[in-house]
């Protein structure tokens, strides 16, 4: 195998690739890079029997041939080489890189052990890249990282005709948002359980591409367990969760009592420094009344912080308390520039939205915090 290419387009190909590589692989060869030349192309794929990434870079190829390459390694080398063309040649069981002056020569792994890439199932749909990535940065955030609860740490993707639902908990806080996609099928309607992690930097690499992002499945939604993602090039596949998710839509309130109406930017500034003096585990508390908004952080007997702020206020005087990073969290994905903060009660609730600053609310958006309780 013998091949010439570009610096950036190696080191991005390698980089997307490496990222999805386990960390501790139960075998060594799932460790490494696949690097495929044919038909002057190059496809960078990596595998780890949950999630499997491919691109497709072009190259000058003189040799066609296949090679196994430790991920990490070769993803921290071509980052690191000057910005010129690339040459890339094997030499038995090694592998030899050269751009400029800087020549590198690394061990290759054995091909015939490395696993068979899953065929991508088949395509049911697409979506634009940019509000795919958006939908899922926004709904993710939510997700559980508790392995011990897997089907928290997924998002489940509900398709019904052309509406797709995203939806996130990890007990404590709940995201769903909705945007339109383009089903091959109009009328359908199916349901599938994704890793977090993985759609999230799935979405955010597509994303960044333009264009849009073809889903796969097969008929039924479970594709044997599959569901695959691809667009400008790039294609990933990811085992589903189990489809054990709770039925957490019934819990939205169906109206609210009071809502307050924040700066986005103001907001996330006060929370962050009032939190200062959070210890761990420990609340801030937001005092809403026509006079505006209050934010507190601390006890009678540890260091306090407050901080005053004007804030668009409806209902009786409400105190409430949330977990700041939680509360932050959800600030952080909010597409408009004001937050909408629909209340009831201190112990019930609360949905977070977003609105421009006409006022116009998202509808496709609602982010639900569970109050934290303090005091009597």
């Amino acid at each position: 195998m013998k091949f010439r290419v570009e610096r950036d387009a190696l080191a991005d190909a390698v980089a997307w690739t490496a990222k999805s590589l386990p960390n501790r692989p139960p075998v060594p060869v799932l460790a490494g890079v696949l690097l495929q030349v044919g038909d002057g192309r190059l496809l960078v794929s990596g595998f780890d029997y949950e999630v499997s990434s491919q691109v497709g870079v072009d190259i000058q190829a003189d040799a066609d041939g296949m090679i196994l390459v430790s991920g990490r390694l070769l993803a921290e080398i071509t980052r690191a080489l000057p910005d010129k063309p690339v040459d890339v040649a094997t030499e038995g069981s090694r592998v030899e890189i050269t751009c400029g002056s800087a020549r590198f020569t690394l061990p290759t792994m054995p091909v015939e052990d490395y696993p068979t890439l899953p065929e991508m199932p088949d395509a049911v749909g697409s979506v634009d890249s940019a509000a795919f990535a958006s939908a899922v940065a926004q709904v993710a955030v939510a997700a559980g990282r508790d392995d011990t609860l897997p089907m928290l740490t997924g998002v489940r993707l509900e398709f019904e005709d052309s509406t797709l639902t995203m939806v996130a908990t990890d007990r404590y806080r709940l995201a769903i948002k909705e945007l339109q996609w383009r089903p091959d099928t109009p009328g359908g309607s199916t349901a599938a359980l994704v890793p977090a992690r993985t759609l999230a930097e799935t979405a955010r690499t597509l994303g960044a591409l333009g264009g849009e992002v073809t889903l796969s499945m097969a008929a039924g939604g479970m594709g044997e367990g599959l569901i695959g993602f691809s667009g400008g090039g790039r294609r990933t596949t990811s085992r589903l969760l189990n489809d054990d998710f709770p039925k957490v839509k019934s819990l939205l309130p169906d109206s609210h009592a009071a809502q307050a109406k924040v700066p986005v930017g103001a907001l996330t500034e006060v929370v962050k420094r009032v939190s200062l003096v959070a210890e761990r585990n420990t609340p801030v508390r937001l005092s809403f009344s026509e006079e505006g908004l209050i934010i507190e952080a601390g006890g009678s007997d540890d260091a306090r912080a407050s901080e005053a702020m004007d804030c668009e206020y409806s209902g009786d005087p409400l105190t409430i308390a949330f977990n700041p990073a939680f509360l932050l969290d959800a600030v952080g994905v909010l597409e408009q520039p004001v937050a909408v903060l629909s209340l009831n009660d201190p112990k019930k609730l609360a949905v977070m939205g977003s609105a421009s600053e006409d006022g116009e609310l998202d509808p496709g958006y609602q982010h639900v915090l569970m109050p934290v309780r303090v005091g009597a």
